[in-house]
């Protein structure tokens, strides 16, 4: 053999043993009490050597189990156990392949303002919002929604709002009256998603895990509310494209930029070079999963659990939340 092929050969072999691990550390962190279906399906892909091989036919990014699990669920696959949805996505991989190719997990979950919605409080009563990667900027309404941490209610000013967004809590989580007042909202997507779209709507609620009823209402609910007032959703880079939609802002009030569980599809020059710019433009509020921004995790007063996600403020350790903000643990005084 020789050696380039030896080479690609030990490239194959990490290849492989990175994204069973992947799917490994998907079902091990991700799935409980979230997802049983995807659980199995993730344990089977995990140990699937043919199914494996597959996968790592996808740009690396494109590998991810939400993702390549959801094209499959947009193209038919059965929600059915590991055997069942093997044999299709075998005999289907060539479109669900392209369809990974082009698409991206825009998760667009609004239940993570119950994680961000108090730090935005604790900045001013009006505040301008930005949203770096804002898919259909459904996060960019934390003043219309109401909120439930562990009994403790925050609504609107207005009244109780159609979107009950609920986190279990530990800390002691500062609550406002009121969630802060949103003078103006602008969120930036490689590819923005349009609420008024089927398909984008569609791929959005496809997006969801399959036994997740209540999620699916909720993100039924929070497009409507952004279907009354659309969101100003611009299409570019997050490192790139910034400055621009910051200028766009309106003066007098606090801006924030918030990045929501985006920065883990960034490469890590890309997220330090983010970092290190989107402080120089306003308060920085970030939701990250253990390891996407070592400098946070740094500052933690205990070592991160895998599976965490670190919600931080200008690049400093404020809570720890569930992936999609079903937990919230607060950690600063």
């Amino acid at each position: 053999m020789s050696d380039s092929s030896a080479m690609a050969a030990e490239q194959r072999a990490l290849d492989l043993e990175k994204t069973a691990d992947w799917y490994r550390r998907f079902r091990l962190f991700e799935t409980p009490g979230q997802s049983e279906l995807y659980a199995d399906w993730a344990g089977g892909v995990q140990s699937d050597a043919e199914v494996l091989a597959l996968i790592i036919g996808l740009p690396r990014p494109k590998r991810q189990p939400n993702l390549v699990f959801a094209c499959a669920r947009l193209l038919g696959a059965p929600l059915a156990g590991y055997r069942i949805f093997r044999r299709w996505l075998v005999e289907h991989w060539p479109a669900v392949a392209a369809e990974a190719r082009v698409r991206a997990t825009q998760t667009n979950e609004p239940r993570r303002l119950t994680a961000v919605m108090p730090i935005l409080a604790s900045i001013g009563p009006r505040v301008a919002l930005i949203e770096v990667g804002a898919s259909a900027g459904l996060c960019l309404y934390p003043d219309r929604y109401s909120y439930d941490y562990s009994g403790r209610r925050v609504d609107p000013a207005d009244g109780p709002s159609p979107v009950l967004l609920s986190a279990e809590t530990t800390g002691s989580v500062p609550l406002p009256k009121h969630p802060p007042e949103v003078v103006w909202r602008a969120g930036l997507d490689l590819n923005p998603l349009d609420v008024h779209n089927p398909e984008d709507v569609r791929w959005l609620q496809t997006l969801v895990w399959p036994e997740q009823a209540e999620r699916r209402r909720r993100l039924d609910a929070a497009m409507s509310i952004a279907r009354r007032d659309p969101p100003l959703l611009v299409a570019g880079d997050a490192v790139v494209d910034l400055e621009a939609l910051v200028a766009r802002a309106p003066q007098g009030v606090p801006l924030v930029i918030v990045s929501p569980a985006v920065l883990v599809y960034l490469a890590p020059e890309q997220r330090a070079a983010f970092a290190d710019a989107v402080t120089g433009f306003g308060r920085w509020i970030s939701l990250d999963g253990v390891g996407v921004l070592p400098r946070v995790d740094a500052l933690l007063p205990e070592t991160p659990v895998p599976g965490d996600f670190i919600v931080s403020l200008d690049g400093r350790p404020v809570a720890r939340c569930g992936p999609h903000g079903q937990t919230l643990d607060w950690i600063v005084g």
